[in-house]
């Protein structure tokens, strides 16, 4: 099987480890490519095995020379999903910064990226929501990086069977109570053996897509937690879309048709604007502010929800402006 390891070579690689089929396949793939790198488990004690995939992840670091990272984590009362990824993300958040690591390896997979297309296209999407994850995703101080997104999962498998390497079967994951394994178990595994090159051609294509669209989607200006894009009007949602997904705020289909509609707004937490091709994005404020204050806003063309937060923080509204007028088309 190829790897791409053009981004992995001669940095420091933490690897997301589960002991699974995915993150199994990644190990000993990344070790054939002699790629550098540690690695990374949590153990959520909800399974008896967790023990057993803890102590695998210590067994193959210590013949592999690598160093091994284990976090337990709490009990989740609910929505053990969402605060089982937050957890696990914020685990390896801080090994990232402790460390230094370059690039977080995730086994995100192909059957991964058609559950979650199928997920987002029951619910109603845009092209960024449906895509969901990325080969590679910058984020703050280093790039999350998803060698086998091209792969589909039975081929990882045949890989490991064909080598005889152990890895491990997550009984839960077919638990119909999870949205993801009633998508798999329901549509995408069979779909997905009989269509894989097709699938793997169209998110291909449509990864260029994203790319173009991208493109025209560009930070130009930030002042503490204000950031502003210049962004292509005839996607005005879609650029929206992805300055919160960015602060880790996905939007509804609802809240994206808010976006289309108005050029001042509140969504969750975040306050959005827009002038011609500029996007504000702030954190959400509700203070009083002197009449004075906002009409040297108004004047500023400072979108009417941004103006709170710039009184907040004393944000020097005329010198914003002068510095996005050129931008301005």
């Amino acid at each position: 099987m190829e790897l791409d390891t053009s981004l992995l070579k001669g940095a420091k690689n933490l690897l997301a480890f589960s002991a699974g089929v995915d993150s199994t396949a990644l190990f000993f793939l990344l070790c054939e490519n002699r790629i550098a790198f540690d690695l990374a488990i949590v153990d959520y004690g909800i399974r008896p095995q967790s023990k057993e995939e803890v102590a695998y992840a210590r067994q193959l670091a210590g013949e592999y020379g690598k160093t091994c990272f284990v976090a337990e984590a709490p009990g989740f009362a609910k929505n053990f999903e969402h605060e089982a990824r937050s957890y696990r993300y914020g685990f390896f958040d801080s090994l990232v910064k402790e460390h230094g690591y370059e690039n977080l390896l995730t086994a995100h997979q192909l059957d991964d990226r058609l559950e979650w297309f199928l997920m987002r296209f029951a619910k109603g999407a845009g092209l960024d929501e449906l895509l969901g994850m990325e080969p590679v995703q910058k984020r703050k101080g280093y790039r999350l990086v998803r060698p086998l997104l091209h792969y589909p999962k039975s081929r990882l498998r045949a890989y490991l069977d064909a080598g005889e390497k152990r890895y491990f079967l997550d009984s839960s994951n077919g638990d119909p109570k999870y949205e993801r394994n009633y998508f798999r178990s329901r549509y995408s595994e069979a779909f997905l053996r009989e269509f894989t090159a097709g699938v793997q051609k169209s998110f291909s294509y449509l990864d260029a897509d994203r790319r173009v669209l991208a493109e025209s989607f560009t930070r130009l200006y930030q002042e503490k937690q204000l950031e502003v894009y210049t962004f292509d009007t005839s996607v005005k949602s879609l650029a929206a879309a992805k300055a919160l997904k960015a602060r880790g705020y996905v939007p509804s289909a609802a809240q994206r048709r808010e976006i289309a509609a108005h050029d001042s707004l509140v969504i969750g937490d975040y306050a959005l604007g827009f002038y011609k091709n500029l996007l504000f994005i702030a954190p959400y404020r509700q203070t009083p502010m002197p009449k004075r204050f906002k009409e040297r806003c108004r004047r500023a063309r400072i979108p009417k929800h941004i103006r709170s937060y710039c009184y907040v923080v004393e944000i020097a509204v005329e010198t914003l402006s002068k510095k996005l007028s050129r931008a301005v088309t």
